[in-house]
């Protein structure tokens, strides 16, 4: 099992940290770096930035999302940014939701998420390879672009720069069995949401049966503490803004992944107490058992122990939400 930094998106501002996180990362023998965006910073801006202060630490958007660019746009992203760092990018993506998709990226969702997911990966693909000119007769990402409210002599091109690899790894944000299903036959790798190695079961049977290659790359808190219940704070704070807030009282695919593994009373209380105002109760409301069991904290030994269970599963790449290089530097010892 390979570590990965994941350093997330921005809050108020960049962090002066993150260059000298991913170049400890790399320092430490880490394979990967990633990046991910909301409504703020963007993934490619600042993976391009730690690509030019790193050289060997492979490069990812964890994720970037798809509603924020046509999928020829972020093919242009991914190739130039793989010649820049000597091939080293890999290219996370994820649909987003309803709320920001509509409210941010003022686009409809798509009414068949799986169908706009595999048209998108497809035009992607198709840049990457540069075998001709990207043909798509899609019901989302047509190209030429073939609707009623277009000229009608869009042509058809192929890039003209050529891209470093034409198997660049493309990986899939995914939580509902069906897209997960999918992702494993469309994508080179998966990138899980609250992952625990005790509930594989829990994304579908598909996950049993994975190709040979095939990238899994869950995101886990990682923090060395005597005290579990503190440790786990950071973790409830993440889970009640996702499940309680980023989404919709009716269509929240978060609060829908924490019930699917066995919390679903609380998932509702969360996302009641959230909706409501009332964001530090809703927090509070997490049980520490589903914080502690999708995450990484404690005492040395404990982390040592509970690491063995992610070795155990179908994990290939642990990315690790770390506050501090001791507990990178530690990862790294448990880990070799």
């Amino acid at each position: 099992m390979r570590l990965g930094l994941a350093l997330g998106y921005w809050g108020r501002g960049p962090s002066p940290d993150h260059v000298p996180l991913a170049q400890e990362a790399e320092r430490l023998g880490y394979d990967s770096v990633w990046t991910a965006e909301s409504w703020g910073s963007d993934a490619f801006t600042a993976l391009t930035w730690i690509a030019a202060r790193t050289s060997t630490i492979r490069l990812g958007t964890a994720v970037a999302q798809m509603a924020a660019r046509s999928p020829t746009t972020t093919a242009m992203h991914a190739l130039t940014l793989d010649h820049l760092s000597g091939g080293r990018m890999m290219l996370g993506l994820g649909l987003s939701g309803p709320q920001v998709v509509e409210g941010w990226y003022g686009r409809p969702f798509p009414k068949s998420p799986l169908t706009a997911t595999r048209e998108y990966v497809d035009v992607v693909r198709q840049v990457l390879r540069r075998e001709g000119p990207v043909v798509l007769d899609g019901r989302f990402h047509s190209h030429p672009y073939s609707g009623p409210d277009g000229t009608g002599i869009g042509k058809a091109l192929k890039p003209i720069t050529h891209p470093l690899r034409a198997d660049l790894p493309v990986l899939l944000g995914a939580e509902g069995p069906k897209n997960v299903a999918q992702t494993i036959r469309i994508a080179d790798g998966w990138l899980p949401l609250y992952w625990s190695p005790s509930r594989p079961d829990v994304y579908g049977e598909a996950v049993s049966d994975l190709p040979e290659g095939f990238l899994v790359a869950p995101m886990a808190r990682v923090q060395v503490c005597d005290d579990v219940s503190e440790g786990l704070l950071p973790v409830k704070a993440m889970l009640g803004f996702y499940i309680g807030g980023m989404g919709h009282a009716a269509r929240n695919f978060h609060a829908d992944l924490m019930a699917r593994m066995g919390y679903e009373e609380e998932a509702r209380r969360i996302q009641e107490l959230f909706l409501s105002g009332r964001k530090q109760e809703a927090v509070l409301a997490v049980p520490d058992a589903f914080a502690d069991e999708i995450s990484l904290v404690g005492p040395r030994e404990r982390i040592a122990e509970r690491l063995e269970l992610w070795r155990k599963g179908p994990v290939t790449d642990l990315l690790v939400l770390s506050p501090d290089r001791p507990t990178l530097r530690l990862l790294a010892e448990l880990n070799s």
